[in-house]
């Protein structure tokens, strides 16, 4: 693995150097775009667009436009914004990981203890773990200002980046039903259901299926082998409206399996 970004983790008056890793990869197969005429690569050209002619990435640099004009920044304007949060990830605060909405998580990364620091790394590691709290932090990431928390994962510091509130849409366009905390006959079936269907989470127990059939498709498609056709599929935008019937049914139908 290659480090994306070093640094210090901030914590109290001590200073933690690391090296950041991503620490996830897509398991997506990697599609090229091809001409359909001759199968010939798609490239794609960053090209200037008053002259059409193509520019080096190195002659590249970054505007904002205000009030119809474009003004450049360079690399020591992100600096000047905030100077210190360019290299520092500082704690500022300590909670309980089930305090923060899973739609705020976003991207996680692996902190490696740069030289010299792996005392002070470990001190951090375990103390979060026998707290069972999370490092809640902020910091510069590619010119953009990130939030984050900082738990443990088996035995590696994960900074797992997460959404400003301001980043999240308001619900008040959606069209949903009111919340309800009255007990019905429908809400105790639905939570029988929800028992039977409960299980240990194991993420060992799930694999991406589609890709893999997918790769199956692609090398036999390579041996001229004939692909069955898909499966006609339909969708059901209605269905009955009695829920007590319907749940019932899948209470039976998951005893069915069980057995």
């Amino acid at each position: 693995m290659r480090s994306i970004w070093t640094g210090s983790v901030s914590f109290g008056l001590i200073n933690i150097p690391i090296k950041m890793f991503s620490a996830v990869q897509e398991s997506t197969l990697d599609m090229d775009m091809l001409d359909a005429k001759d199968h010939a690569n798609i490239k794609f050209k960053r090209v200037n667009e008053n002259t059409g002619k193509e520019v080096d990435f190195a002659n590249i640099v970054k505007g904002y436009n205000l009030e119809g004009k474009y003004i450049v920044l360079e690399d020591s304007d992100f600096e000047a914004a905030d100077a210190i949060k360019t290299k520092t990830i500082d704690i500022e605060s300590f909670a309980f990981e089930k305090e923060i909405q899973s739609i705020y998580y976003e991207q996680p990364y692996y902190l490696e203890p740069d030289k010299g620091a792996m005392n002070a790394y470990g001190l951090l590691r375990d103390a979060l773990e026998a707290s069972g709290k999370v490092g809640v932090t902020r910091f510069v990431l590619r010119n953009k200002e990130s939030l984050a928390i900082l738990k443990p994962y088996k035995n590696v510091i994960v900074l797992n980046r997460i959404r400003f509130e301001q980043e999240i849409r308001s619900t008040a366009e959606l069209k949903l039903p009111p919340m309800s905390k009255k007990s019905t006959k429908e809400m105790d079936m639905a939570e029988k259901l929800i028992d039977q269907l409960t299980e240990k989470f194991d993420i060992s127990g799930f694999k991406d299926e589609y890709t893999a059939k997918l790769l199956d498709i692609i090398k036999k498609k390579a041996k001229g082998k004939p692909q069955k056709a898909a499966p006609k599929l339909k969708v059901v935008h209605k269905q009955s409206d009695d829920l007590m019937e319907m749940l019932k049914a899948s209470l039976e139908n998951k005893k069915k399996k069980s057995s």
